[in-house]
């Protein structure tokens, strides 16, 4: 596929996806414009595809502030103001943590009582504003955790694979039931470029479809890195619930099936 004489823009080139999508757009024949998290020129000029990559993770909860204006604020601003030809803005499917179903029309399990929730609340508002703000061709993506061949960015995958290849013995403070869906970042970036430019949703889960436990997760590490893996958290301790999410509509719109964490765990070991 070639994208040839497309423009798109990327909003957060600065971060771990944002990085990402630059070098595939650019292996794709496509004009990239990257704006870093502090940039505005995109603001001035036409942004043809834009793609909304600017968020506050790790540290969401000590800068709350901040990841209001980054999930909420700026983006508002971007789409009362901005010339797009469409835009797509970067969620997340922790939306859907607590809940029953991992369909992008459920209903979603969140409390301004939950110091946690400022994340999932700021991201559902951000995806509000693309439901109501009146423009035409504007979409939200929900991610899965995101990783990468070379284990960029910090997230509890890449660092339990780090220090997994890296010690003959690893103790964690994680509950063995606790599932994730984890998507690798090339499925990621194709997926987002689909949405941009023939999706016909307004919103789209990003994802394997497959939840991974950390109880297989170890117990797979543990065979290909020889690390000893043990928990120290209580098998009847609380855990946040994640249902499987549905790629129902990824896969029958645009086609896209990613391939599943699993499989391609063996490549992720540094060696």
């Amino acid at each position: 596929m070639t994208l040839s004489g497309q423009s798109f823009s990327i909003l957060g080139a600065d971060g771990v996806i944002g990085r990402a999508l630059c070098r595939h757009l650019a292996a794709q024949g496509a004009t990239v414009q990257a704006f870093g998290r502090k940039d505005d020129g995109y603001l001035s000029q036409p942004l043809g595809h834009a793609i909304y990559a600017i968020g506050l993770t790790a540290d969401y909860a000590a800068r709350p502030f901040d990841t209001v204006e980054a999930h909420s604020s700026l983006f508002a601003r971007l789409l009362k103001d901005a010339a797009f030809d469409s835009m797509t803005y970067l969620s997340s499917t922790r939306l859907y943590d607590g809940g029953t179903s991992g369909r992008e029309d459920a209903a979603l399990m969140l409390s301004p009582q939950n110091p946690r929730h400022l994340y999932d609340l700021s991201k559902a508002l951000g995806e509000s504003l693309c439901l109501t703000a009146g423009r035409a061709n504007v979409r939200a993506a929900r991610l899965a955790v995101a990783y990468d061949d070379g284990l960029t960015g910090e997230n509890f995958l890449h660092d339990v694979i780090r220090r997994a290849a890296a010690a003959p013995e690893l103790h964690l403070d994680s509950h063995p039931r606790m599932a994730r869906d984890y998507v690798h970042i090339d499925d990621v970036c194709a997926a987002l470029v689909a949405i941009a430019t023939r999706g016909r949703r307004q919103i789209y889960n990003v994802a394997s479809g497959v939840n991974v436990t950390n109880a297989d997760l170890f117990a797979a590490l543990e065979k290909l890195t020889g690390c000893k893996i043990s928990t120290t958290t209580k098998a009847e301790a609380p855990y946040v619930v994640s249902p499987i999410v549905d790629v129902t509509a990824m896969a029958e719109d645009l086609a896209i099936r990613p391939r599943p964490l699993m499989s391609a765990l063996p490549g992720l070991i540094p060696r």
